[in-house]
């Protein structure tokens, strides 16, 4: 009978729950604790995304920049031309090129560029290249000597030809093409021989407006330099190429050395947040001027 008594009076405690009082201070003890560990927390946390928001900033730049490179490494030597206090640039992309008969092979047999009256074709020292994107169609663009002055210039065609046809193996020797154009006389012989074949121009536009930086390709040849307007109206879908673009200056000095020119780039990007943060980029790029 006791311990009967003993079990009903221990039973009530197993079903006891918290009191009010109780659940608050767990609550204000959980609270002081989460803001103590909050505020340890809180600055790496802010660093880790202020450093991925920078990176992806920085990459943005980068990766513009370096595609800018890599087509004015193959402009047109005496091509680039910078409009718009700087916003727009454009260059002659290059596709390929080679040298140019200028004697006989010592039999009499050879096809030479003449300059003296409209030519229409010339055997092409060596081989061409025929990686991707290297391989002459009809419709390409021969140069010869551009220097980029009234009676020399490829934008305004002094200098140029367009090839009727692909080039084929039937030069004077084994490992020589024949390059066949429409009637040209052109009018400066390269010191080196040299030709270019040009697949077209090509222009970058910085728009801080927008803030963005576009390449317009696929227009005409123009002798005057097409400003950012007139880009919009040739090229209705150009490829963009970076956004949040707060500033660029592009900057050409031709003439650096006897042989070459320097493009400067400058980019700036700018992300918008709680602190806005800008991210500023200087490349420069030489390009060859030898024609």
């Amino acid at each position: 009978m006791d311990r009967n008594r003993q079990m009903r009076t221990r039973r009530p405690l197993l079903y006891r729950g918290f009191t009010l009082v109780e659940m608050v201070v767990v609550i204000v003890l959980t609270s002081i604790i989460a803001s103590a560990v909050a505020m340890f927390i809180r600055l790496p946390v802010q660093g880790y995304v202020d450093t991925a928001r920078r990176a992806e900033m920085t990459d943005i730049a980068d990766t513009a920049l370096r595609r800018m490179g890599r087509d004015l490494h193959l402009a047109l030597p005496n091509s680039v031309r910078v409009t718009d206090g700087g916003a727009t640039i454009e260059i002659l992309l290059t596709k390929t090129g080679g040298r140019y008969r200028v004697a006989d092979d010592g039999a009499g047999s050879g096809d030479l560029l003449d300059f003296t009256v409209n030519d229409t074709s010339f055997d092409q020292l060596g081989l061409f290249a025929t990686g991707t994107g290297q391989a002459i169609v009809a419709g390409d663009r021969l140069v010869v000597y551009n220097l980029n002055i009234p009676g020399a210039d490829a934008y305004a065609g002094d200098n140029t030809a367009t090839i009727s046809s692909p080039p084929t193996g039937a030069g004077a020797l084994a490992n020589e093409n024949k390059i066949n154009f429409a009637a040209k006389k052109f009018p400066f012989e390269s010191p080196g021989n040299r030709f270019q074949v040009i697949e077209g121009p090509i222009s970058y536009v910085c728009d801080t407006t927008t803030g963005r930086l576009t390449r317009y390709s696929g227009y005409g040849y123009f002798g005057t330099q097409r400003t950012a307007v007139q880009l919009a109206g040739l090229v209705p879908s150009p490829s963009l190429l970076a956004t949040n673009v707060a500033s660029c200056v592009f900057g050409y000095i031709p003439g650096i050395t006897a042989r070459s020119g320097l493009v400067a780039l400058t980019l700036v990007i700018t992300e918008a947040g709680e602190v806005n943060e800008s991210v500023r980029l200087y490349h420069e790029v030489h390009v060859t001027n030898v024609p």
